[in-house]
């Protein structure tokens, strides 16, 4: 594990030397969309090789998802839920441009009753999300958000890498109910706003998912599926 974490941070800090210059812009996404694919099913990437969230999703019932070990934790449930959404916003909403896939049916068959990231979620918010959230769907949608953030890095141009999100799509993630007005939530409009697509590819696109999915590890070691 040690190692595979080494070498992970070692493509991140590789994607920030590539990313700006034009003559490595080529590389910059194909390296991209590598660390993109590891944290991530391999039906995602439509990978052969098994991916370091097949691993992580291989042996899970459906109440391991929910275990918090301590109060302090959250949950594998939430971990999902919490990357996939913020992935969702900014790939779509401030990367491409566009709707994000979360929708009305997505809320149904997830069988949720929040839009937003969870970020300003307490123990007994996540507890009862965990429980009700549908695990299949969950990890469905996840699947349906890194395919189409594929498609939109494929997409880009190098001229796209400099520009900031537009102002109306900073506003939608709100008004759609991604973030919350909230302190703990409402931070991240700014923090997304300030940066440029190369800014935003590295963080969320491609480092967030590992700072949540050892932890995932972590409760799945904990309960004796790893």
């Amino acid at each position: 594990m040690l190692d595979f974490e080494n070498n992970y941070n070692l493509k991140i800090d590789e994607l920030r030397k590539l990313i700006k210059p034009i003559k490595t812009f080529d590389l910059a996404i194909e390296l991209a969309l590598e660390i993109h694919a590891i944290t991530h099913t391999s039906e995602v990437s439509s990978s052969d090789t098994p991916t370091y969230c097949d691993g992580l999703l291989d042996g899970l019932k459906g109440e391991d998802y929910c275990i918090m070990p301590t109060e302090k934790d959250k949950t594998i449930a939430y971990h999902l839920w919490h990357i996939a959404r913020i992935e969702d916003l900014v790939s779509n909403l401030l990367i491409a441009g566009q709707s994000q896939i979360f929708n009305n049916e997505w809320m149904a068959k997830l069988n949720v009753s929040i839009k937003d990231t969870g970020n300003v979620m307490d123990s007994k918010q996540i507890a009862d999300f965990s429980e009700q959230v549908n695990k299949q769907e969950l990890i469905n949608y996840r699947n349906a958000v890194g395919s189409q953030t594929r498609k939109i890095l494929k997409s880009l141009t190098h001229k796209d890498l400099k520009r900031k999100p537009e102002s109306d799509y900073l506003t939608r993630i709100v008004s759609e109910g991604g973030l919350l007005e909230s302190k703990g939530s409402i931070w991240l409009k700014d923090f997304w706003g300030k940066h440029t697509v190369a800014g935003l590819i590295l963080l969320p696109i491609t480092r967030h998912h590992m700072m949540h999915l050892p932890d995932c590890l972590a409760i799945k070691q904990f309960i004796g599926r790893g």
